[in-house]
C-alpha cells in the first residue's frame, strides 16, 4: 500500500496535500534572503493564500524534506551580518503568478522513506507548479503539464 501523506522524521507529515484540491489561489507571498542589498535567486518559503482564507506554507526543511503546513506568513527579520529575510507579495516572481485566481485541480508528491516529502506538484487548469527540496533549498518551477498521475481525490 502506498502512503498518501509520508512523514518526515524531523517535521512530521505536514498537511495532507489533497486538501488543497478545489481551493482557488488568490495570493502568493514569499520570503527572500537579502544580503548586501541583493535578493537571492528564489524564495526561501512561499505562502499560498486560497479562497478558503487558508495560508499554506511550503518550504525546504533543515533535513532537506519539503515541508508543507497551514500557517500564516512570517513578518521577516534582520539577521545582522548575514542579511535579512523579507516577506512580500510576489505575484510576478514565482511560477504561481500565472495561476492566481485558478483552482487547484490535482496534486502529486514524491518522497523518500528516510526524509519524507521531497516534491509537491500542484495542477491548475493552465499548467502545473512543482515545489521541491534540492540540497536544502526550495525550488519552485513552472511545469507545462502534469508529470505523473494525479493523486486520487475522494
Amino acid at each position: 500500500m502506498e502512503l498518501l501523506n509520508p512523514a518526515c522524521p524531523l517535521h512530521g507529515p505536514g498537511i495532507d496535500p489533497s486538501s488543497l484540491v478545489g481551493s482557488r489561489l488568490v495570493q502568493v507571498l514569499g520570503s527572500w534572503h537579502t544580503y548586501d542589498g541583493c535578493p537571492g535567486d528564489g524564495p526561501v518559503e512561499v505562502w499560498l493564500i486560497d479562497d478558503r482564507d487558508r495560508s499554506t506554507n511550503i518550504a525546504s526543511g533543515t533535513d532537506w524534506c519539503l515541508r508543507g503546513e497551514f500557517s500564516g506568513p512570517d513578518d521577516g527579520f534582520d539577521m545582522g551580518d548575514w542579511g535579512r529575510i523579507d516577506v512580500l507579495p510576489v505575484p510576478d516572481e514565482t511560477p504561481f503568478a500565472a495561476h492566481l485566481g485558478e483552482p487547484v485541480i490535482g496534486i502529486r508528491q514524491e518522497w523518500e522513506p528516510a526524509t519524507g516529502r521531497m516534491a509537491l506538484e500542484l495542477d491548475f487548469p493552465s499548467g502545473s507548479v512543482r515545489c521541491e527540496s534540492w540540497s536544502g533549498d526550495l525550488c519552485v518551477l513552472a511545469v507545462d503539464g502534469p508529470t505523473g498521475p494525479t493523486q486520487p481525490v475522494p
